[in-house]
């Protein structure tokens, strides 16, 4: 906010300076000389002025006159003794309700009401009630209330101040916070609330939200302020007589609602763009103590070394999703390991498709994952064998329906510490990427086969920042709660790191005991390396990615594994060729690092992956043309060793 405030001082400043300025050299010091005595019908008349001019002098003080009149008598004038209205204009994040003649600040709505389907979410809700409704309307207007109070009576428009112009998505969702708080601790912008309910609070909320339908509609302040002051309209019913659920929300709007804050579970009718809600009153009291987005934590720092008792630990599960055995399954059955040898006893799922063979379901269910088979789901704007081509297949972590909640794992990451405390945390939780977005390697899900039906029935229609599900999900649950980053811990080196921050990375890298949860391994895996040193530092684009400290961790858990299990972490030959032509390419490069003068002592490198395929399987590879084609961090493995 300091950033609002100097940007408003600065332009106040200059108008102040262009006026003194004025006044000094000015029309008003022409006319109020020294050296005469002063007069104010002089200073509107002066002497040799013409009749006309004096007429039309008196018609421009008559029109000043009224504009001044009509200012003094304005609703913002007026309403001046309102406490909020004593904070400066430099720190403001809130305007007041604009009038039907103001320009539109974000809310308002242009979708025609159907108030036959409004009618039957009425007569939903009165079936139900007992007796006459408390009805709170949010964001209609004035013909729209008419339109209500004739269907229901008692019906009370909600005051809402709206927030400023420039508190934008980014407010909310920075990309980086001081999370250690070394610096400052991290603040949100105030959203305001809505004006209090009657006593014993409303029975129905009904809300009418923005929706431009353009690309990024969810990301959408108005939109998001709206549906949290209707969740805590709702919240706020009265708890006698034994009620445990919240007032019933109406929602009217062109797209659908968050679906982590209004649950698709707890949706008891839908018709067209009306929408009828009966959420939990205590989960939904726990998600609005929720920050209002990722600008705070959503999970103190602390918490994760804190010990975590659930209630229900059968109830709660970890996951994975493998859709290429040739890429993931030795990832999958490490991070396996890994989660035991960190001390959980929970669940762990691995979801497969049709093209994982018995034989690697087999080894998986030996590594301790429960396997299960899914089809696989194509991203229709992936390119033909695409790292991102079959990644949609994740939609399938939400019919996980016996757990309550699942905390998805991607295959590349290696558990050092019990990740148990993430169990506490709601949908969708996970540690922020880049921008806005978070990173949908580690996040808390809570299954419904109704929130896969929802993913599954926009893939067509929502667009995705990345092309894959990460950049889908972000457009879904743009409602995202920030987890601390060292609950998946990224092995990425940012090229805009100083020397000391950089030093700092490899250092919680290397920490004994562990100082994160899970460590993220991003660029060549390091099951797709010889186990002695990092291969990532003889690519010159897979630098950025290379760490011999997490690499060492990597293979501990590795070693851990029975002996049967780690056959599965052999090295094709296309591969070995690939991480030859590596190194002399970082030869001829004479990277400082020398990673590249090690004599390979992995007894990976002498082994055959592929004996099954006979002589030719362990024919020694080299590269076709002495180069590798295409962006080594997007391509996908398969591509890459097509080229031998």
């Amino acid at each position: 906010m300091a950033g609002f405030a100097c940007a408003h001082a600065e332009k106040r400043h200059r108008l102040d300076r262009t006026l003194n300025g004025r006044s000094k050299k000015g029309y008003v010091g022409s006319c109020c000389a020294k050296d005469k005595p002063f007069s104010f019908s002089a200073l509107l008349f002066p002497q040799g002025l013409s009749g006309k001019m004096l007429y039309v002098k008196l018609v421009l003080l008559i029109l000043m006159c009224g504009s001044f009149m009509g200012l003094l008598h304005s609703p913002s004038i007026h309403h001046g003794g309102d406490q909020r209205s004593t904070q400066s204009p430099e720190m403001s994040t809130v305007m007041r309700t604009s009038d039907a003649g103001e320009p539109d600040s974000g809310y308002t709505s242009d979708l025609r009401v159907d108030w036959s389907s409004v009618s039957m979410a009425v007569q939903r809700v009165a079936r139900e009630g007992d007796g006459g409704l408390r009805v709170g309307i949010l964001n209609f207007d004035g013909d729209e209330m008419d339109q209500w109070r004739a269907l229901l009576p008692a019906a009370a428009a909600v005051h809402l101040d709206r927030v400023a112009g420039n508190v934008t998505w980014a407010h909310l969702y920075p990309e980086w916070i001081d999370e250690e708080e070394l610096y400052h601790a991290p603040a949100c912008p105030d959203l305001p609330e809505p004006s209090p309910a009657p006593e014993g609070g409303y029975d129905v909320v009904a809300v009418k939200l923005p929706c431009s339908g353009a690309a990024g509609w969810s990301k959408d302040v108005p939109r998001l302020h709206l549906q949290l002051a209707a969740a805590r309209l709702a919240a706020g019913r009265s708890e006698e007589h034994g009620r445990r659920a919240a007032a019933h929300v109406i929602v009217v709007s062109r797209c659908f609602p968050a679906p982590n804050l209004f649950r698709c579970k707890d949706e008891v009718m839908r018709d067209g763009d009306v929408w009828l809600y009966r959420p939990d009153m205590g989960e939904l009291r726990q998600k609005l103590a929720l920050p209002v987005g990722s600008c705070r934590l959503a999970m103190p720092l602390r918490a994760l070394g804190e010990a975590y008792v659930s209630a229900a630990p059968r109830r709660e599960a970890y996951a994975t999703i493998l859709h290429s055995e040739q890429l993931y399954a030795c990832g999958a059955m490490v991070a396996a390991q890994s989660i035991r040898m960190a001390g959980s006893d929970r669940d762990m799922v691995a979801l497969v498709d049709e093209t994982i063979s018995e034989r690697h379901r087999s080894a998986l269910a030996a590594a301790g994952w429960k396997v299960r088979t899914i089809r696989r789901i194509r991203n229709p704007r992936a390119s033909r064998d695409a790292y991102n081509e079959w990644n949609y297949s994740k939609f399938w972590l939400w019919t996980l329906t016996e757990y309550d909640r699942v905390v998805f794992l991607d295959a590349d990451l290696l558990v050092q510490r019990p990740m148990e405390p993430l169990f506490a945390m709601p949908e969708v939780s996970a540690t922020g990427n880049h921008g806005t977005v978070f990173n949908s390697g580690v996040m808390v899900v809570e299954p419904c086969n109704c929130t896969f039906r929802l993913l599954m029935d926009h893939i067509a229609d929502i667009q995705s920042y990345n092309g894959g599900d990460q950049g889908y999900l972000n457009e879904v649950f743009s409602w995202w709660h920030r987890l601390p980053s060292r609950a998946n811990y990224m092995k990425h080196f940012w090229e805009g790191d100083t020397a000391e921050r950089a030093a700092a990375k490899r250092r919680v890298l290397a920490a004994d005991p562990p100082a994160v949860l899970a460590v993220h391994f991003v660029g060549m895996k390091p099951w797709f390396c010889f186990r002695d040193y990092d291969c990532n530092w003889n690519a010159p684009e897979l630098r950025q990615f290379a760490s011999d400290e997490a690499h060492a961790r990597w293979w501990t858990a590795h070693d851990a594994m029975p002996p049967r299990l780690q056959g599965f972490c052999l090295l094709d030959e296309r591969q070995k060729a690939l991480l030859r032509w590596d190194v002399a390419e970082a030869r001829k490069a004479n990277f400082s690092d020398g990673h590249w003068r090690e004599r390979i002592t992995d007894p990976r490198k002498t082994i055959c992956a592929g004996a099954g395929a006979g002589v030719e399987g362990c024919r020694r590879r080299e590269i076709k043309g002495r180069r590798v084609e295409g962006n080594r961090v997007t391509t996908s493995y398969a591509k890459l060793i097509d080229n031998f």
